[in-house]
Parts: structure tokens; sequence; C-alpha cells
């Protein structure tokens, strides 16, 4: 493949984590550099009130910072503008996601197998601790998307995914919360790609505070999928 020459961008959208985002841009870094390819790293802080900007600053750490607390749509379309990369690699900032397994969420597309790769919580033999509610939730989103698609997904909402550059470079995203993931699989699929999951682990996080409601994120979620369907 010539790997050398492709770049891997990875991009970490933040808000207020002050107390992981500097632990997992140093497991990060170290994954990448145990793939071989070049690479950046580009964390988007969200306006976050905390620390959280100021410990991203690391060397050779790209940091921007948006300028009003938009939501995690914003921040990774933010990221995905700057991403210069080949391949896209997205990671949430909590410390649920490893970035040990950046490996195998990377290799169906080094290999071409895939073009969008999904880490999914639910797949096989991983440690999943998630919330009951949070995986009832997702099981109706996957019967939407299948029913719209007809792919079978078993974890649409995950924030951990590899793509092809120009899978996300012929999209016109416009979530700007949790519902892009679902907005970015359901155009993905729509636009032909191929799209594949690999099981992940995945832990709750034990301090700190998650930004999603149920209920209202919950809601913009099935709408997004619904025009992502209609609108492609």
């Amino acid at each position: 493949m010539g790997s050398k020459e492709m770049l891997l961008s990875i991009i970490i959208p933040v808000y207020n984590e002050e107390l992981t985002i500097g632990n997992i841009i140093d497991r990060v870094r170290a994954a990448a550099l145990k793939i071989g390819l070049c690479y950046e790293i580009i964390v988007v802080d969200d306006h976050s009130y905390d620390n959280s900007a100021e410990i991203a600053c690391k060397p050779n750490i790209k940091v921007y910072s948006l300028k009003q607390h938009l939501g995690k749509g914003y921040a990774l379309r933010a990221g995905f503008a700057k991403a210069q990369g080949d391949f896209i690699v997205t990671i949430d900032s909590d410390g649920s996601h490893w970035p040990e397994e950046l490996s195998e969420v990377l290799n169906p597309i080094l290999y071409d197998n895939a073009d969008l790769v999904i880490g999914s919580r639910y797949m096989n033999h991983k440690r999943v601790a998630s919330r009951k509610l949070n995986a009832f939730g997702v099981r109706i989103f996957n019967s939407l998307i299948h029913l719209f698609t007809g792919t079978a997904i078993t974890d649409s909402q995950s924030g951990y995914r590899a793509m092809k550059r120009e899978v996300i470079s012929g999209q016109k995203l416009t979530s700007g919360e949790y519902e892009i993931e679902s907005e970015m699989l359901v155009k993905t699929v729509k636009a032909g790609f191929r799209v594949a999951e690999v099981p992940i682990t995945f832990e709750q996080r034990t301090y700190g505070r998650s930004g999603v409601d149920p209920m209202v994120d919950g809601s913009k979620i099935l709408l997004s999928i619904i025009l992502a369907y209609l609108k492609g």
C-alpha cells in the first residue's frame, strides 16, 4: 500500500474532559506510532469551561477551540475540515474507548475490506459497561437504519470509527450534536460505501458527566436518521 506515504488523521472532540484528555492523547499517540503510518492528532475543544484545551496542548498536537459551545457534531465537522489524512479516525475523549484498539478499528480500512468501520460495543467477546437505557435506544436506532438502508449494524451510535477520506469528503453533514454518527452512517450507506464493524472494549465513564440527554438527544437521532435517508 505504500503506507509510509499515507497520512492518518485522528480527531478527538472534547468538552470538559480535563481529567481524561491528557491520558487519551498520550495513549492515542502510542497506538498510532505502532501502526507505522504518518499521523496527525487533532483535538477540537467545544468551548470547554475547564482546562481541557490547555491540557491538550502537547507537542505536535493540533488543538482547535470553538468560540462557543456548539456540540459534538460541530466539533467533529470542524475536525473533518482540518484533517489532511487519507484515513480518518474519530475517538471519544472521556476514556470510554481504548486507544490501544486503534489498529483493530483501522485494519479493515488499511486492507481495503471496508470504507467505514464502526467500533461496536455490542459484538462478540469485548467487555461492555454501558447503561441499559443507552443500549435499548441504540437497538431502536439500529433497527430503523436497517429498515431504511438494509444494512444490519449493532452499534450505530459508536463514536470510535475509521474511514477513508473520500467517505467524509463527499458528505454534507449538518448535525450539531450526538446525532452526527447516525447521519454519517446513513449517508455513507446511501452513497454505496462499504460499512463494517469490529468489536471494541467500552467502559462507561467513572467520573465527569455525560452530556447525552436520552429523550432530547434520542429524538434528534431518530430525526437525523429519517432526514439523512430522505434527503441524502
